[in-house]
């Protein structure tokens, strides 16, 4: 079939600009832009949510019933999405499939988030923490997301990272599938800090991929502030919905 003039000559001029195709519809885009207007806007946006955990709620600015009830050692998730399609795909792809471009555009993404919130005079942390893997988990999967994602963050926002300062010294079983409290358990003196870790008064951030019950950045900020750590925020690509929502 012959394309009309006024397609192919659109076609052709694509091609002599600068410019990439959307990462989810291969729309064509100029230059520095990810996705095009129609897909971003359709992303699963976080909206009203737990001003603490993140948690989406039907009224923004509260607190959800977790965090009142069991306050987590962590100040404040900031987070762009809910954990729905198609983030949820491009995250386990990028997780599970080593497409690192998909992971470049989630953290380019994310940098934009947090930037805007930054403007707007959310404070700034000193240093971004990425979740540590197990080292067995770390050889299965052959790279950490969490850290590939600090370091594109700390890059695009200027700030520093420090991949080392915490580890996971003890191995543990997947913790998809568990409730908080199994969570919890399961990640009991899982972690360390690196010896000397000059943390008394600083604002960190911890950086994931996914938060689903937080017991993890739950685990991570009480180490981090028993260290003297001042604030702990958690920077991460999506927030899971309550169950059943």
């Amino acid at each position: 079939m012959t394309l009309p003039f006024s397609h192919t000559l659109k076609r052709q001029w694509q091609r002599l600009q600068p410019g990439t195709s959307c990462a989810l519809c291969a729309r064509w885009l100029p230059a520095g832009l990810p996705l095009c207007e129609g897909c971003d806007s359709e992303l699963p946006w976080l909206g009203p949510h737990c001003r603490c955990c993140a948690l989406p709620l039907p009224v923004d600015g509260l607190l959800c019933g977790g965090c009142l009830a069991r306050p987590p050692a962590f100040d404040q998730v900031l987070t762009p999405w809910r954990y729905a399609f198609p983030v949820d795909t491009l995250i386990n792809r990028f997780k599970h499939r080593d497409q690192g471009s998909l992971g470049r555009l989630a953290g380019a993404l994310l940098a934009r988030h947090l930037q805007h919130l930054f403007d707007e005079g959310q404070p700034r942390p000193e240093l971004l923490l990425p979740v540590p893997l197990s080292p067995l988990r770390l050889r299965q999967r052959g790279f950490n997301q969490a850290a590939l994602l600090a370091g594109w963050l700390g890059k695009t926002l200027h700030l520093p990272v420090e991949v080392e300062l915490l580890q996971r010294v003890q191995e543990h079983h997947s913790q998809q599938g568990l409730s908080a409290s199994e969570r919890r358990r399961n990640l009991k003196q899982a972690f360390a800090l690196v010896k000397d870790a000059a943390l008394e008064g600083r604002h960190l951030a911890l950086v994931d991929d996914v938060l689903t019950t937080g017991a993890t950045a739950d685990s991570l900020a009480r180490l981090l502030k028993r260290a003297g750590a001042r604030r702990v925020d958690v920077y991460c690509l999506a927030r899971t919905p309550p169950p059943g929502d």
